[in-house]
């Protein structure tokens, strides 16, 4: 994936780093909220990603109120549906407006 960014322009990789932040942070979420309670090793497996990127991905949901930490692994809490829905509304305005940019580059 390095390689990609370091290909395209700073604004395009930096607009690729966050949408990969945060695909990564959805793909922790679900695999908690499917597999919980679940440790970073167990999510690394099936997600493939590091555990440091794991870790990272579970301090940001944890501050944000939407997973918690218990002795078995981390469980999600009842905000997660709340914020699965807030996130898909945000994406579908989020599509509009890459539309929008589209447009103005032609």
């Amino acid at each position: 994936m390095e390689e990609k960014t370091n290909n395209r322009s700073s604004i395009a990789g930096v607009a690729e780093k966050e949408l990969n932040l945060l695909s990564r942070h959805i793909d922790v979420l679900k695999t908690v909220e499917e597999q919980g309670p679940i440790g970073i090793i167990k999510i690394s497996q099936i997600t493939g990603q590091p555990q440091h990127m794991i870790r990272y991905s579970l301090r940001t949901l944890e501050k944000d109120g939407v997973i918690t930490p218990s002795p078995h692994g981390a469980i999600i809490t009842d905000r997660v549906h709340e914020t699965l829905g807030t996130l898909e509304s945000t994406l579908d305005e989020f599509t509009t407006k890459v539309q929008d940019l589209k447009k103005k580059l032609k």
